[in-house]
């Protein structure tokens, strides 16, 4: 497993990391289960796990914390979001000072750790000063409560804004954006997130990189019992019949090289420098083996330029 900065910050994920959307606390419920992932994971090498307080109303970062306490705490980089209502309270949502500064601790609680590595801004609050919010992170840093700060599927004028208030005011700055990212889902991210990010020394943790499973073949012959993609507008967006051409158009050269496509397109992923981690989610312990089989294939020269002639890229 390689680690990689995250961005300009001293801290290392592994390259391919463990989230818990649409997983722990809605497909899997079951302890043992989880634990099973988990354990599988870490043994793979990975060591940053990511949650949100919104995934399964909590639920999933309660499933992931009692995994993870059957481990060293100091080796694993944890991280959780904050944005999204957890209840019908006006204040239980966005982020204002308020419900940051409740919200992680409600986090903390359910994730049973003193600290979060990073905690993400799930969203921009349009309601919210963006002063406000850079303070709130801020304090919480200062506070010890959580070491670095970032953003998720904020935009890159967003993202700089952030920066250059907490530069101009002397607080902590984001260090890490989450955009969905994949083959499929690429040009926001390389257009207009990597090169601020570039600019400002921010890392990137994609979420998505196997494109809701698209990209792992599982859909070649149509729509599995256990497919997601059917379900939301995310999934219905990716799902067309020119993604799934692309899909198997890659399965000659996954095979030429001798990998997986899921390999494949995490490697496609990561072969950005800007990438510091690809999440992954797993509902049993065999995709998460698949998933770190083949953690150290490096995807360049002629066959990158294979892939990209598919995509269209």
């Amino acid at each position: 497993m390689e680690y990689r900065r995250v961005g300009n910050s001293g801290l290392k994920v592994s390259a391919i990391s463990l989230g818990g959307w649409t997983t722990f606390g809605d497909s899997v419920q079951d302890r043992q289960a989880v634990q099973g992932i988990v354990d599988a994971a870490i043994d793979g090498g990975v060591n940053f796990f990511d949650e949100a307080d919104v995934y399964a109303r909590g639920r999933s970062e309660e499933l992931m914390g009692e995994a993870l306490k059957r481990h060293s705490r100091d080796k694993l980089v944890v991280s959780s979001k904050v944005f999204w209502p957890m209840s019908d309270d006006p204040n239980d949502k966005g982020l204002s000072r308020k419900h940051v500064m409740q919200s992680i601790d409600g986090s903390l609680k359910r994730l049973g750790t003193d600290y979060l590595d990073l905690y993400f801004c799930h969203r921009y609050d349009p309601d919210t000063p963006l002063e406000e919010v850079v303070q709130a992170m801020s304090d919480l840093v200062q506070q010890g409560k959580v070491l670095y700060w970032g953003t998720s599927e904020w935009t890159g004028t967003q993202v700089a804004e952030a920066v250059q208030i907490a530069r101009a005011n002397g607080l902590r700055a984001p260090v890490v954006e989450q955009p969905q990212y994949s083959m499929l889902h690429r040009e926001r991210v390389e257009n207009e997130i990597i090169p601020v990010a570039d600019r400002y020394g921010i890392g990137l943790v994609v979420w998505s990189p196997l494109g809701m499973g698209l990209l792992t073949g599982k859909y070649d012959d149509g729509m599995p019992a256990d497919g997601r993609l059917s379900q939301g507008v995310l999934g219905k967006h990716l799902l067309t019949d020119a993604n799934i051409e692309k899909v198997r158009r890659l399965k000659p050269i996954a095979e030429d090289l001798g990998v997986s496509r899921t390999a494949l397109a995490l490697a496609w992923v990561l072969r950005r420098s800007t990438v510091s981690s690809a999440i992954v989610g797993a509902t049993k312990v065999e995709q998460v083996r698949a998933n770190l089989e083949h953690a150290d294939f490096r995807l360049e020269g002629e066959a990158l330029q294979r892939v990209d002639e598919v995509l269209g890229g």
